[in-house]
């Protein structure tokens, strides 16, 4: 009776669940709290039994085991991507999809947050019949992301300037640059602080005798205090002044393509489409042309153009000099049994503005897909046109978070478009101009300031100690030109590749004048993120920014229950 006890009781195991530097780790002991001895008399119990007895008890278990081991395994790779995952948000109800009546492209979030143009109590004539007011294409302007981004390189670098930088106690580090234009016997300055860059020209009349830096700076802004200046005269400082000032200028952008079918009303449907429509394939080669990834040598928005992990085709166009990828979901990896498809959300939830092509009435909701980068969606809808009219017409709408500020182009009056050619040049340049004023929103804006700030500490840093190098000071030592502020030719990939490239400077400039690093070995896992994301040097795909601090820093600063 005893044996059988303690038999009964080895089969009786309780699971701790603790947490290791690889993972969890599942631990099974018996039931009998006396650990030693229990197992020590259980093994002498074992050699005692005949083989016949013995053999099914350790084969139960070591199948156990493994089943076990392999669901370990299996937690800790997909632990990753799991962390992706999110709540749905309800579904519209059924009932408003029978009312019979003609629905509007977008319906607002029950919990707020974002504006719909045009608004949903703005009745609109969507026949494709009907009087068109519209703006000519020609007026379909594009929004500069900063207009005195190129100010230095138009009117100082082909000029005989000075640069200048200093630390303000206040302001923190500043950088000056100065240049006379002789013809029109002015001062031309820029001078550069963590929050923005302000420009002007003074007419040398004004003053007595030619003005210092520090009265110049304090002319553009009175919050200066430093006493001096010190002058930079590193030959290479033009280029490394220039990639500061242009590092928000980028002529590259990647939008978002989902098709939502009728009926779909949540973010699993619309990710699960696979089969693409002729109507579909047709809204995609107003867009641009399809190309294969393989091989592929302009911009790819972050797409795998080596190995084929993103799949072999993309949607891609150039536009007034620009070059635009599309990340179209039923073009990504297709994954069986994940209903989230996180394989396709890994690309478009972290694009800042997505294209939703309607098949059908059903409208879309603002906040359907769940993502910290999303902020614009802009929604079209095929409708039809009396027979012998021509090609299919298109209506459009537009929604966007509130704090993203309106853009243009303006949408006509009714929001229908029956020229293709028209509707092409009114939609990509929406769609530049969506995601430039999507960087005006709080969450984006609070990004970009810090990674400005990190940016010019690095460049005045620079210019500081390799000026003084160039004048024979060897207690500073140059260190190579920093990765943040490499050679205009290089470009940029936005401003979320910027700040990763920004932390990883700021460590770097640590590490290279000594200064030691808190926490050395859990910093290094926050910063370590793939290399410049859009800027084309490396052909392996992406992994998804929640892996970087630019997720970390957006979450901070989202709902919890948004993931992208």
């Amino acid at each position: 009776m005893e044996r059988e006890k303690r038999n009964d009781m080895s089969y009786s195991r309780k699971r701790s669940f603790t947490l290791g530097a690889y993972g969890s780790v599942d631990r099974f002991t018996c039931g009998d709290e006396t650990g030693p001895e229990s197992a020590q008399d259980k093994s002498l119990d074992n050699l005692d039994s005949p083989a016949s007895e013995r053999k099914p008890f350790r084969s139960s278990s070591s199948n156990q085991r493994e089943s076990e081991l392999f669901e370990i395994i299996e937690k800790l790779q997909g632990s990753r991507i799991d962390e992706q995952r999110c709540e749905f948000p309800l579904p519209l109800k059924s009932p408003l999809l029978t009312t019979g009546r003609e629905l509007p492209l977008i319906l607002p979030s029950k919990l707020g947050g974002y504006w719909i143009d045009p608004p949903l109590d703005r009745l609109v004539d969507v026949s494709p019949t009907s009087s068109h007011y519209g703006v000519d294409p020609e007026s379909y302007d594009i929004m500069e992301r900063d207009g005195e981004a190129k100010i230095y390189h138009e009117f100082f670098r082909s000029r005989y300037h000075h640069s200048f930088t200093a630390v303000d106690p206040t302001l923190g580090p500043l950088v000056l640059s100065v240049c006379l234009e002789e013809e029109e016997n002015r001062l031309r300055v820029i001078l550069r602080m963590k929050e923005c860059s302000l420009h002007g020209v003074f007419s040398v009349s004004l003053f007595p005798t030619m003005p210092s830096a520090v009265e110049l700076a304090k002319m553009l802004c009175d919050r200066v205090t430093v006493s001096k200046f010190d002058v930079v005269c590193y030959l290479k400082a033009p280029e490394l002044i220039t990639t500061f000032d242009e590092h928000r200028v980028s002529p590259n952008f990647k939008f978002g393509v989902l098709c939502q079918k009728d009926r779909q009303l949540t973010e699993e449907d619309i990710l699960d489409n696979n089969e693409e429509s002729e109507e579909f394939k047709e809204f995609l080669s107003i867009l641009g042309e399809t190309v294969q990834l393989q091989g592929f040598t302009g911009f790819r928005g972050g797409l795998d153009v080596c190995h084929g992990q993103t799949g072999s085709e993309a949607v891609y166009t150039s536009f007034r000099g620009r070059e635009i990828m599309f990340h179209v979901a039923t073009k990504l990896p297709y994954t069986e049994g994940d209903p989230q498809q996180l394989q396709r959300k890994r690309h478009i939830g972290n694009d800042i503005v997505a294209l939703v092509c309607q098949e059908g009435k059903t409208p879309f909701l603002s906040d359907v897909i769940k993502s910290h980068f999303l902020h614009c969606f802009i929604v079209v809808r095929r409708i039809q046109r009396q027979e012998g009219t021509g090609g299919a017409a298109y209506q459009v709408s537009v929604t966007a978070r509130e704090d993203v500020p309106p853009f243009g182009p303006v949408l006509p009056d009714p929001p229908v478009f029956t020229d293709h050619s028209k509707f092409r040049e009114f939609l990509l340049a929406k769609l530049i101009n969506a995601e430039i004023s999507c960087y005006k929103a709080e969450q984006f804006s609070r990004l970009e300031v810090r990674t400005r700030s990190s940016l010019l500490e690095n460049l005045q840093a620079e210019l500081f100690t390799r000026s003084q190098c160039m004048m024979g000071d060897q207690s500073l030592i140059a260190v190579p030109t920093s990765e943040g502020l490499r050679g205009p030719s290089e470009g940029s990939g936005g401003f979320i590749e910027n700040f990763k490239r920004a932390i990883r400077v700021r460590s770097h400039s640590f590490e290279n004048l000594g200064v030691p690093r808190k926490n050395s070995s859990s910093t290094s896992q926050k910063v370590k993120t793939e290399k410049d994301g859009d800027s084309d040097k490396s052909s392996g795909p992406l992994p998804a920014p929640t892996d970087s601090l630019v997720a970390a820093e957006l979450k901070d600063q989202t709902s919890p229950q948004e993931e992208i």
